[in-house]
């Protein structure tokens, strides 16, 4: 079964596939030619595209992190002693 944080990231992460999926499609049909290639202006536009969408996952990746990050997961630990358990001097 999974948990509900996973839930959330595989919809989140479909649902930007989809956005992503569908701007491609749109730029292809908009500025495709009839031999099936893709203009200069359409290159620069799926360039554009395509960088947005890794700064826009980063940007959610970053967002969930921090909505789904349970401080009983024992990620964050503000105990100095943890890090250094074998010097005695």
């Amino acid at each position: 079964m999974l948990d509900r944080e996973q839930i959330i990231e595989i919809g989140v992460s479909l649902s930007m596939v989809v956005l992503m999926l569908g701007t491609m499609i749109a730029i292809g049909t908009q500025y495709g030619g009839s031999s099936g290639t893709l203009s200069p202006q359409g290159g620069e536009l799926l360039v554009g595209a395509i960088t947005g969408f890794i700064i826009l996952m980063l940007a959610v990746g970053i967002g969930l992190a921090y909505l789904l990050n349970d401080p009983e997961d024992g990620l964050e630990t503000d105990d100095e002693t943890d890090a250094d358990t074998g010097s005695a001097i």
